[in-house]
């Protein structure tokens, strides 16, 4: 059977093929249609299916990452949706959280309320802080307010009532009469999408589902009927956790799904770096909008629920406050504006800067002749001889030298009074440092040490960038995958069926009944057990993990812990306690063991594994790779002539040194003088620096 894994990008929307049988890949790029991204799509689906010959009935596995759900939160162009509080607390959307970009500013504004306070319902009810029932719900209100509802043709309802995380009755009895009296009505409870202590959070989630819901079950329901008319398999949707979900599941949750491509990609690295043996890695994936870093150590990801959509941060931290909180598991990397379409400018103080505007698939960098007249990153890599005018899709699209060269003096090189190359150079160095910053994130500032890492390079852009980033952080290696530029969508068919659990459940771990732990550990296994019956997972592949939110006494945010323990018993605590210290130690510098543990959030994984895949590109037993020369500018040489090679020819074990450009379909590694690079039988490309 094949996998398909579909990934739209900001310039390119990428189709990746893949054999169950044999690994073997293919790809297909097509240009994003940011008017219609399903158009796209089905473009690259038609494309992949033709040229390698993939019959409708062999697909066994069919998998997408949209960005749908956050260009609606970032762009503001979601459905009209209502929101539902209890009385007196309609308004703690913009309340929200004192955490400010910006402590000295007094002029910022906060981000947009998707919900607004017309929009935004009172209902008599109220549940205690320890989950009795204070004041009954008023059923008497609901009729009328199910009326205006439909009256101002709200297209979705959100549902947020106190304390419904510790008794939902509440808020199921409003749910069940808004859904009996609407039937079409996307309807969203918080005790559904986020039973967790935390009100701002837990609203917030809630609203962007609404916000967003509709706009996603369009856009599903016309990309299904499309891949159904195709003869294709049912759809599955990249959850930002790391795994694929069914539609119904992605249309229950639309929030989960926020970073739906990035996680693709680490994914895709975590599968190539068990293949070679690589289980700990710094995943590096730049696109034609953005950068995104990972840190994977003994093939595993953090995640976070501490995540804003729409969210800034600078090239240190992460600014709370700039975006619409998710409580939602999410990969934890670290994303910066910097990719291939990232436009480079002049600000009023004569500094150049790089981003965050980016030129997209439309009309793209100057050099792609589509109406782009902004130098980008992508114009800077062909003005310095990275990128060949006629290598880029193996010479479907032409490039436009002269045009880029022109751009950067023009925008950047007469405002600075350089020359085409010394503002191209900048621009890269600009990028360079933007994206190490990323890098040190996930790794420096998480308690480890680059040192230690390899680089698994990929993106378009990605093995164009990646020595200079590993020379800036002493990374030892970079491993550039099959296929790169569509690595990401390769992690859509090499991920399992996942979905994230949780239920809060305040206590002092010491002082916990085990028996009560248990029992909600395992109404959670239950539920997903339901899940992954209706996904058609064989009881043999089902996994579930165990984690808990655990925190100080007093403190206001908690680190999540695993536990391997099937049933929970005296020892299980004990780890858990153990752990936690160690994990506080490393992630904030200290620790104190003799502070009580306080149990905040019980969270469960639910797994459903699917047969795992191997990447394999293979490389030609003995072929004439060098297919000519090209000066090349590097900051320590200036222009030098170098080695231009087919990568799909260079023989295995086969050594190219350095300086020297390797091209392929889909992206281009630069191997810097100081380098030299050695491709793989399975077609990886692994770089390390000349002893």
């Amino acid at each position: 059977m094949w996998r398909i894994g579909i990934d739209i990008g900001g310039t390119f929307t990428d189709v990746a093929i893949v054999d169950e049988a044999t690994g073997k890949l293919g790809i297909a790029k097509t240009a994003t249609t940011p008017q219609d991204f399903g158009q796209g799509v089905l473009n690259g689906l038609r494309d992949a299916i033709a040229e390698y010959g993939v019959a409708p009935n062999e697909v066994g596995l069919l998998s997408h990452a949209t960005t749908i759900v956050t260009n609606a939160l970032l762009e503001e162009k979601g459905v009209k949706a209502a929101l539902i509080t209890t009385r007196g607390f309609r308004d703690v959307l913009e309340l929200r959280r004192s955490a400010r970009a910006d402590l000295y500013d007094l002029f910022q504004d906060p981000p947009a309320v998707l919900v607004p306070r017309s929009s935004r319902f009172e209902v008599t009810e109220r549940i205690s802080a320890q989950g009795d029932v204070v004041t009954p719900l008023a059923l008497d209100e609901v009729d009328a307010l199910i009326e205006r509802i439909k009256a101002e043709k709200y297209e979705a309802v959100a549902v947020t009532l106190l304390f419904s995380f510790l008794n939902s009755d509440h808020e199921r009895a409003l749910g069940e009469r808004i859904r009996a009296a609407l039937p079409d009505m996307p309807v969203f409870l918080s005790c559904e999408v986020l039973p967790e202590v935390q009100e701002f959070e837990r609203t917030s989630t809630t609203a962007v589902c609404a916000y967003v819901g509709p706009l996603l079950k369009s856009y599903l329901a016309r990309l299904e009927e499309a891949t159904r008319q195709l003869g294709l398999p049912r759809l599955h949707v990249m959850a930002s956790a790391g795994g694929v979900v069914d539609v119904k599941e992605a249309l229950r949750m639309p929030a989960a799904i926020v970073e739906s491509g990035p996680a693709a990609g680490v994914i895709a690295a975590i599968v190539a770096g068990k293949q070679i043996g690589e289980t700990t890695l710094l995943s590096f994936d730049m696109g034609g909008t953005t950068a995104k870093a990972c840190l994977i150590k003994d093939s595993e990801v953090e995640t976070t629920s501490d995540y804003e959509v729409g969210g800034q941060g600078n090239q240190n931290r992460w600014l709370h406050g700039t975006g619409h909180p998710v409580r939602v598991p999410v990969i934890d990397l670290a994303e910066v504006s910097a990719g291939g379409g990232s436009i480079a400018w002049v600000d009023p103080a004569g500094a150049l800067r790089v981003g965050p505007a980016s030129a997209g698939a439309e009309p793209g960098p100057v050099c792609y002749g589509r109406g782009g007249t902004r130098p980008t990153v992508t114009d800077a890599n062909l003005v310095l001889g990275y990128l060949d005018q006629s290598s880029l899709l193996g010479g479907r699209m032409s490039i436009d030298s002269g045009a880029a060269t022109k751009a950067f003096d023009t925008h950047i090189g007469k405002t600075l009074g350089l020359g085409a190359t010394e503002a191209a150079a900048a621009v890269i160095d600009i990028v360079n440092n933007a994206m190490a910053e990323a890098l040190r994130i996930v790794s420096v500032e998480r308690g480890h040490d680059p040192r230690d890492f390899g680089l698994m390079a990929f993106g378009g852009a990605g093995p164009l960038h990646a020595a200079a980033l590993a020379d800036e952080l002493d990374i030892p290696e970079v491993i550039v995958p099959p296929i790169p530029g569509g690595f990401s969508a390769l992690g859509l068919v090499g991920a399992d069926i996942r979905r994230d659990y949780s239920r809060t459940l305040y206590a002092a771990l010491d002082r916990i009944d085990h028996d009560q732990l248990e029992a909600v550990w395992a109404e959670m296994e239950r539920d997903a057990d339901d899940m992954l019956e209706q996904a058609g997972i064989a009881a043999a592949d089902r996994q579930y993990n165990r984690s808990a939110g655990l925190r100080y006494a007093r403190q206001a945010y908690e680190l999540n812990v695993s536990t391997a323990d099937a049933k929970v018993t005296a020892a299980t605590i004990a780890g858990l306690t153990r752990d936690f210290h160690s994990k506080h130690q490393q992630t904030y510098g200290h620790h104190n063991p003799s502070e009580p543990v306080q149990l905040v959030t019980l969270r469960l994984t639910a797994i459903g594994k699917l047969p795992d895949l191997e990447f394999s590109q293979r490389s030609v037993d003995g072929g004439a790779s060098l297919k000519g020369r090209r000066k090349a500018w590097f900051r320590a040489t200036g222009f030098v002539d170098c080695d231009i090679h087919e990568r799909g020819r260079i023989a295995h074990d086969d050594v190219v040194m350095g300086p020297a450009v390797i091209e392929s379909f889909d992206s281009t590694i630069v191997v810097p003088p100081n380098w030299k690079a050695r491709a793989t039988k399975e077609g990886f490309v692994r770089m390390e620096r000349k002893s």
